[in-house]
């Protein structure tokens, strides 16, 4: 549908929308001019970086924004030819949650975990519709039954953390569903899931906009979600619209430089062909890790074991990279840490450089330590606050013994920091000064300072932005390439795997389930799990 179509058709009509933020001593500019139109029947995306505006231009359409914020006075958000920017509270609020709704990327936390699913459900019904009680729960249940929710009566009488991720996000779309709204703005509605459940919300989001006409805003930064889902394209960068148009006119042939690099930096290319030796720098035999839960009640309760990581072998060569993947629950991260000892292997054996480690203690371990390092997946989590760039990188110096003079530490922690792609003129920053991308290289930089062998590389971009994403990687290539290191890299986001990856192991449920050269597995995958988790990851629409 083309902005030509009849105007009875434009469901929302925003003009100029400008948010302004206090923030001591001034303001700042969060949004600035954006203008946009939403038909019915229609998707449109706004897509950007974190920081980009996006999501408060659609808080500021659902009139959601903090008491910090303000609207400047030029904005006109046109809904059934009233300007939602001036209605009264109570008259947004019979409009918010009937005629529009929203859907946020934390379900959890939009969900009160105090109440059963079916209360929650039956109240907005019950708010914005004449309904008994009965009839709310029954509706609820027939919600639930839509957004494909199985075994939908028992469920009502759950409470939110009796769900897994995706399930609470289908309820949360029930809710937002609940009095056939007119439009449904879906921030981020998939980052916090995995690749196949995110394909599955998706789909489910597409076929209710197709049932009821509703009209659809979705807000997000990946690139692969909007072609597939997306009529219309707004993209954002520093609070203004840089490009908008029909999604696959923007894709193929995007005229903003912004737009070009963002479509550049979705994560291609492959690994550096491995300049792979025999010598084995890790390997892990028959590892298992058991966890003893209990279930059941106070008095009566029974303990069984969950096999979080069963059985499991590798082999990984100097100069390699061997991804670990799998969907959140499959034990990657259990089994990566066993290998370097940070969990407790139940049976199974380690060897790191030829040296049998499984039985070590930490004392034993302490020598190792500084030729394994590990990069997380929030890099800010595992940064030191307090700690001045400079104290984080040295520390580890200083714990190893590594550096004959304070002079001596002093230039490898400047070197650490250049080869990682940051200047060395920020020894004395602190890490909230940085962005999650130059925090993650900080986190690097404390990594190679130590001149490791190995490095587990635990989703270390799964938090960043696509464009930083790519630096990121192109900064693990460039690393592997001059210091012949050898990577054990976990993550669900197989476009990442791809580029980094010589070789992967594919994980469901603490086993192995496939393992091969990438290209192999990727593009020719032998078992339905992988290819699953491929067509999830690389053409989400089928």
């Amino acid at each position: 549908m083309t902005h030509h179509s009849a105007p009875q058709d434009i469901v929302i009509d925003a003009r100029n929308v400008g948010v302004t933020f206090k923030v001591d001593g001034g303001s700042v500019e969060a949004v600035r001019n954006v203008s946009f139109q939403l038909h019915r029947g229609q998707t449109i995306a706004l897509v950007g970086e974190s920081g980009s505006g996006k999501s408060v231009t659609a808080r500021a359409v659902m009139r959601l924004l903090s008491k910090r914020a303000r609207v400047s006075p030029q904005t006109v958000i046109t809904y059934g030819g009233k300007n939602m920017a001036t209605l009264s509270d109570r008259d947004m609020r019979r409009l918010r949650g009937n005629r529009l709704t929203m859907i946020f990327q934390e379900p959890m936390s939009s969900l009160n975990p105090v109440y059963t699913i079916g209360r929650q459900i039956a109240e907005i019904l019950r708010i914005h519709q004449k309904m008994t009680r009965a009839q709310a729960l029954a509706r609820a249940v027939e919600l639930l039954r839509k957004v494909q929710i199985p075994d939908p009566e028992a469920r009502v009488r759950q409470y939110p953390h009796q769900l897994s991720g995706g399930q609470r996000q289908r309820v949360m779309i029930a809710m937002a569903l609940a009095n056939n709204p007119d439009v449904l703005i879906a921030d981020e509605p998939t980052t916090a899931l995995d690749v196949t459940v995110q394909a599955e919300i998706l789909n489910l989001i597409k076929a209710l906009k197709a049932e009821t006409g509703m009209a659809v805003v979705l807000i997000t930064h990946d690139l692969t979600v909007v072609r597939q889902f997306a009529d219309h394209v707004y993209v954002m960068q520093h609070g203004e619209v840089r490009e908008e148009g029909p999604t696959e006119q923007v894709f193929t042939n995007p005229q903003n430089p912004y737009t070009r690099r963002l479509l550049s930096s979705e994560p291609k290319g492959r690994a550096n062909p491995a300049e792979v030796t025999d010598e084995i720098v890790m390997q892990g035999r028959g590892v298992r890790v058991t966890y003893t839960l209990r279930k059941g009640g106070a008095f009566r309760g029974t303990y069984y074991d969950l096999q979080a990581v069963d059985g499991l072998s590798l082999t990984l060569h100097r100069g390699e990279t061997l991804g670990l993947v799998g969907e959140s629950g499959s034990g990657k991260t259990t089994f990566g840490q066993a290998l370097m000892r940070l969990n407790t292997l139940t049976a199974g054996e380690v060897d790191f450089l030829g040296t049998r480690i499984d039985g070590f203690d930490r004392k034993a371990m302490k020598p190792l330590r500084k030729q394994m390092q590990i990069v997380f997946q929030d890099p800010f989590a595992s940064l030191n606050p307090r700690m001045s760039v400079r104290q984080i990188i040295e520390e580890g110096l200083i714990v190893n013994g590594i550096g004959s003079s304070g002079s001596d530490r002093l230039a490898r922690v400047s070197q650490a920091l250049r080869d990682a792609g940051l200047p060395d003129t920020i020894l004395n920053r602190f890490p909230h000064e940085f962005s999650g991308g130059q925090r993650q290289r900080l986190a690097i930089a404390r990594a190679i300072a130590l001149e490791p062998e190995f490095i587990l590389l635990d989703e270390p971009t799964s938090a960043l932005d696509l464009s930083v994403q790519a630096q990121i990687i192109e900064l693990l290539r460039k690393l592997q390439r001059d210091r012949g290191l050898s990577y054990l890299f976990i993550s669900h986001d197989l476009k990442v795997v791809r580029a980094l990856c010589h070789r992967v192991i594919v994980m469901q449920h603490g086993r192995i389930v496939e393992q091969g050269p990438v290209d192999r597995v990727l593009e020719d995958p032998q078992t339905d799990y992988t290819r699953r988790l491929v067509k999830a990851a690389f053409d989400i629409a089928t």
